[in-house]
């Protein structure tokens, strides 16, 4: 995975912009949660970074011609984990640039919270090296990113009565 930098982009070490093409991409996931054994869980992926770093993200992936965003964020996060999910809420969205080998990019991703409704959790997909169900309170710590952490914050009150 490309180095994350806040929204905004960044400059060179001279102070000068990258001559790297500008590409911006859109994408949508989300948190997708179930209750087990009396516990709320949701699940995360792992990616290997360049460094080969395990960091744990939300599911997440392109919008694919003809699909909505609400549609993309289904599809990718069982894509990801096996778990097949409904959107209960919006929780946000995030944006960031990053620095591919070819260009620079402005990604904005679209979050959703999800109710699991089937499937199994699996690390099948190419992108993604581990997957797990993790307790509800320990989600935020687990994350690599602070703007997805500032997003599952406020699973808590939207659960609030569904559970």
């Amino acid at each position: 995975m490309a180095r994350r930098e806040p929204a905004g982009g960044g400059a060179s070490s001279s102070g000068r912009r990258a001559a790297r093409p500008l590409v911006n991409e859109t994408s949508a996931g989300g948190l997708v949660y179930t209750t087990r054994g009396g516990v709320v869980q949701g699940v995360l992926i792992g990616r290997r970074d360049r460094r080969g770093i395990l960091r744990w993200l939300l599911p997440k992936g392109h919008i694919e011609d003809g699909e909505t965003v609400a549609d993309t964020a289904v599809r990718e996060v069982a894509e990801e984990t096996g778990i097949s999910g409904r959107i209960v809420a919006e929780l946000g969205t995030v944006d960031y640039w990053f620095t591919a080998p070819d260009r620079r990019v402005h990604k904005t991703v679209h979050h959703y919270l999800m109710s699991a409704v089937g499937g199994e959790l699996s690390a099948d997909d190419i992108e993604v090296d581990e997957v797990a169900w993790v307790p509800l309170d320990e989600v935020a710590s687990r994350l690599s990113y602070d703007d997805e952490r500032r997003l599952v914050e406020q699973v808590p009150g939207l659960l609030d009565g569904r559970e």
